[in-house]
């Protein structure tokens, strides 16, 4: 294994540097290089006939900015990169990636204020549910309103939309074009400690862009899903928090009612910090999520996480992690499978962060996937593990 060291010398010798002034106090560039490799690029099942290459080495560019500016009361921030990946082994996947995120946190009084904003991100599609060696850009677009009202000291309404799209660049993956509206409507009583307990309900509109065709038949994949869901930040102590968003959802599709679901939706958060230095967090969810296959489209999440960070000094970190996560997948009509439609994913992940000058960021990590798959969305049982190093300098 060959890890190009390009990434850490440049920043060891810019770190010799002297110190210099913010170009501006609103908007900061920044530049990034890094080296990566994967021996499961393309998360190939087990079972792979030899000779099929699994390992490749991957390098990566980025220049971007980042903004932060207030103005006035209101607060705008975001970030703009441009990305060149390229691989040693499969040239064919090199790529621009795109990535650009806008945030207005307005303000209107003292009772008013929200957020509108819009993000654009381009990248490789990742391969855990297709695993071909044909480049594959997912280009996802986001826009949003939301806004509050605090009608009482301990009181505040609030209302959103939120529009997500996703687009696929490979024709074989364009059944997985869509898009997914969201409304919602909640209330918040803010307590004097800090914490907030509220109520959250919400219409989500998921619409599939080209159905999937199975024989003659095209199978309408667009859905309705209503939820009412209890909003939580608990400030429990100093040292101890809680989020939990979760409560009851309902997914009903167009056609085929055979494929409706419902029950728990949701997701808990626990941050805990026994030390200055050393802080853990744990999730937990279960929850509706996409799935980018050619075979199935949606499935019934659950899982749990748990991570760590260590302030080794005032310039390292180290930080670790641990995931575990079962989809149950849907039953299309006419597919019939006799087995458990569901697959099982386990990640680590180990990595350390040092900073030898506020500008400048060096990062390694090391990582280990492994997944028990099934037949029924293609989703082969594979391993994968690897490890990368970037440098980030910022002017």
């Amino acid at each position: 294994m060959r890890i190009l060291p390009t990434p850490l010398a440049l920043a060891a010798a810019l770190a010799c540097c002297p110190a210099a002034a913010d170009i501006s106090d609103t908007i900061k560039p920044f530049v990034t290089l890094g080296s990566s490799y994967d021996n499961n690029l393309l998360r190939l099942p087990d079972n792979t006939a030899p000779g099929v290459q699994r390992s490749d080495r991957s390098t990566q560019a980025q220049g971007g900015i980042l903004l932060d500016g207030p103005i006035g009361r209101q607060r705008l921030t975001g970030h703009a990169k441009l990305s060149r990946v390229t691989f040693d082994h499969y040239e064919q996947l090199n790529y621009n990636g795109k990535d650009a995120v806008l945030d207005w946190a307005w303000v209107l009084g003292n009772r008013f204020d929200g957020n509108i904003g819009a993000s654009y991100q381009q990248v490789l599609t990742p391969f855990n549910d297709f695993h071909v060696d044909q480049r594959n850009l997912r280009t996802q677009r986001r826009s949003y309103a939301n806004g509050g009202w605090r009608f009482h000291p301990s009181w505040r309404l609030r209302t959103g939309f939120n529009r997500d799209r996703f687009d696929y660049e490979l024709a074989a993956q364009s059944l997985n074009n869509r898009k997914e509206d969201r409304v919602e409507l909640g209330i918040d009583y803010l307590a004097a400690s800090g914490s907030r307990v509220g109520l959250v309900a919400r219409k989500i509109k998921g619409s599939f862009l080209n159905p999937l065709r199975i024989g003659t038949t095209f199978l309408d994949q667009n859905y309705d899903q209503d939820e009412l869901k209890a909003n939580i930040n608990w400030l429990y102590s100093d040292i101890t928090q809680v989020q939990l968003l979760a409560g009851y959802a309902k997914r009903k599709h167009d056609t085929f009612a055979e494929r409706d679901t419902s029950g728990l939706n949701g997701r808990v958060n626990v941050t805990w910090r026994p030390r200055q230095k050393l802080r853990f967090s744990a999730d937990a969810w279960r929850e509706f999520a996409a799935v980018e296959s050619t075979i199935v489209n949606n499935s019934v999440n659950k899982g749990a996480s748990v991570n760590a960070s260590w302030d080794i000094s005032a310039k390292l970190q180290a930080n670790a992690g641990v995931k575990r996560e079962k989809r149950n997948f849907e039953r299309l009509p006419y597919v019939y499978f006799d087995g458990d439609p569901s697959d099982t994913t386990r990640s680590t992940n180990v990595g350390l962060v040092y900073q030898p000058t506020r500008k400048i960021q060096l990062s390694a990590t090391a990582f280990k996937d492994r997944r028990t798959g099934t037949p029924l969305a293609g989703t082969g049982s594979y391993k994968a593990k690897g490890v990368a190093v970037m440098a980030t300098m910022q002017f």
